[in-house]
């Protein structure tokens, strides 16, 4: 049977949509504004939201991203306020939730722990950069024993028969980095990553593929996706939440429109 994260961007799909996923870090730009940040996310169509774990050394992130880990931390963001965010965030809606981020603070929580908890705030998936593939094994127990699915990455460099792997091994999605390296920092030669991302199309059978890193408008979230189910956006979601909660002259519900209505706008376009 297909994962809530699956069957909601074939829901899309099928409706004539390509997928949307949300990724802002838990805690940014502090703990308590999380769960009014998912809300504004789901309220903008969001497809899925990757909730990403603060983490002291992002290395495969951007600038945006590395900062909103470091502010989140600084406001006390730890793994047990992301997993309330997750609980608060699940009592209200039905839209899938992912966590994302490194495999050491999943490590220092205790897999069994950390497992056994994400399930029981209602977290859908888990994404984790720095598990290759080839190292499953350390958490498919925990993740087959709950139901959650794991989501691998591939890039423009990643092997052929890796990709069918990545493939097989993947739940909800696979998830196509657009570039190789930072995150948030364009689209590299487009003729090459449409090539790459037309090729993994043809070698992804068994779930949805879904490209992200670099996207900040529709009309870029649309020309990368041309060959994939959808596309995940970060960064740019990330430097309006600095922007709006760092405008002091906003209250909550102005706060929270700004972002819905920028996401909105990443899906369908400005209406």
């Amino acid at each position: 049977m297909a994962s809530r994260i699956t069957e909601r961007i074939r829901r899309t799909n099928a409706a004539g949509k390509r997928a949307m996923g949300i990724f802002v870090t838990s805690g940014f730009p502090r703990p308590e504004v999380t769960v009014e940040v998912l809300r504004a996310i789901d309220a903008g169509d969001a497809d899925f939201i990757e909730l990403g774990m603060p983490f002291s050394d992002p290395l495969a992130e951007g600038l945006p991203i590395q900062r909103s880990s470091e502010m989140a931390l600084a406001a006390g963001a730890s793994m047990k306020s992301t997993l309330e965010a997750a609980r608060a965030f699940r009592a209200e809606s039905d839209t899938p939730l992912l966590l994302m981020g490194y495999l050491n603070p999943v490590l220092r929580f205790g897999l069994s722990n950390f497992f056994d908890t994400a399930a029981s705030c209602g977290v859908d998936g888990l994404i984790l950069p720095d598990l290759p593939p080839s190292e499953r094994a350390l958490v498919s127990e925990h993740a087959d024993r709950v139901g959650m699915d794991i989501v691998h990455l591939i890039a423009p460099n990643t092997p052929e028969d890796r990709v069918r792997q990545v493939d097989s091994l993947s739940g909800g999605f696979v998830y196509a980095v657009s570039i190789t390296g930072l995150t948030g920092t364009g689209h590299g030669q487009r003729e090459a990553v449409n090539a790459y991302l037309k090729r993994s199309r043809e070698l992804v059978t068994r779930n949805p593929l879904l490209v992200g890193f670099g996207i900040s408008s529709h009309e870029a979230a649309m020309e990368l996706s041309a060959h994939t189910d959808g596309f995940i956006v970060g960064s740019a979601v990330i430097r309006l939440v600095e922007e709006v909660y760092g405008d002091e002259s906003l209250d909550a519900g102005e706060r929270q429109g700004r972002i819905a209505r920028f996401v909105r706008g990443l899906k369908h376009g400005q209406v």
